[in-house]
């Protein structure tokens, strides 16, 4: 999608034409809130931040003018806890797409917290932001010699179990090795024996996990995933999610117009198709579709603007698919300490 663009003025004085996104991703790039909260919510400030194409190298600017929402991703957001009140005096509205994966045993996510200490901070976001605003992501679901479905249920159930009444919703995706280059590249290189998912491992993972939510009713949506699980109650689901964004910012007149929503009294005879049941009583109705068509084929999001860096992110996961090597990841993040509050990450 092509986002509006507008004349901005550098901290050098120079004028530089920017993208103006209304929704901002955050990132699935790297972990923004875990190591770049400062940097960010400092460049919201400036007005505007730096941003390189992966594809092509080239240079461009995104500015923060006309933004009304931020999408965050994380897997160690506690860093928002204490920022989170200025996104409000902004007039931005937020949820956090919070990665909560239990591989502490198998060593994959070494530079993350421990478990509880995650757990815990899942459950202050929701304390400080509402049930809706952080969303629960068990993702990558990755097999190895050792870890098989049995043992991913069983994580899943232990982290489930904790955050029942905390989130309304499990997304996950299984890993899909062969389809991302670096993904395999990096779990070579880290001696995991991966293994892909069969057709009917998933179809099983799927009928079990349907009995697991009969205790916690949360939502199950897959993450971009082509194979089809509804007859589990299982959705394909929409990350960046207009339906979400639109329950918790519908009072954002500007945002609303954005997304050619209409905030209208709810019907007699139910909601139509078309239409969000809203926590007031009304129904905000949706007048277009908002899929982003620059994200992969079964991917549901809706358009927004990546402001990530790829290679940047230090959790240093083994399977990453956003860094190329964990050393080019880490000298970048050292070139960003250098300079804390450049108009890049990097």
């Amino acid at each position: 999608m092509q986002h509006p663009k507008l004349q901005i003025i550098r901290e050098d004085g120079t004028l530089a034409e920017a993208q103006a996104p209304v929704i901002v991703s955050a990132s699935r790039s790297t972990d923004i809130p875990a190591f770049y909260a400062d940097w960010f919510f400092h460049r919201l400030r400036v007005g505007y931040s730096a941003w390189t194409n992966p594809f092509n190298g080239k240079e461009s600017f995104v500015s923060y003018q006309n933004t009304r929402f931020i999408v965050f991703w994380s897997k160690n957001p506690r860093p928002l806890l204490h920022k989170l009140e200025e996104l409000k005096k902004r007039g931005i509205g937020c949820y956090i797409q919070f990665t909560l994966n239990d591989y502490e045993e198998e060593g994959f996510e070494n530079g993350v917290p421990p478990l509880q200490e995650r757990i815990d901070t899942f459950r202050a976001l929701v304390d400080k932001q509402g049930l809706g605003a952080v969303v629960w992501r068990f993702d990558p679901l990755l097999l190895t010699e050792k870890v098989n479905p049995e043992l991913l249920l069983a994580k899943i159930e232990k982290i489930g179990d904790q955050l029942k009444g905390y989130t309304e919703k499990l997304v996950f995706s299984f890993a899909d090795i062969l389809s991302y280059r670096k993904v395999k590249t990096n779990l070579e290189k880290n001696h995991i024996d991966y293994r892909e998912w069969k057709e009917d491992e998933m179809i099983q993972f799927a009928t079990e996990l349907a009995k697991l939510n009969q205790k916690w009713n949360f939502q199950l949506a897959t993450c971009a995933e082509k194979i089809s699980l509804q007859q589990f109650g299982i959705a394909h689901n929409k990350c960046v999610d207009d339906d979400l964004i639109v329950r918790l910012a519908y009072q954002d007149k500007i945002l609303m117009n954005y997304l050619k929503v209409t905030i209208e009294d709810g019907g007699l005879f139910g909601l139509p198709q078309n239409a969000i049941a809203l926590p007031n009583g009304q129904m905000a109705v949706k007048h277009k579709g908002n899929k982003d068509s620059g994200q992969r084929q079964f991917c549901g999001c809706i358009a927004s603007k990546d402001i990530g860096e790829y290679n940047t992110c230090p959790h240093l996961c083994e399977y990453c698919y956003a860094n190329s090597s964990k050393e080019a990841a880490m000298k970048n993040q050292e070139r960003h300490i250098a300079r804390p509050m450049d108009e890049k990450i990097k």
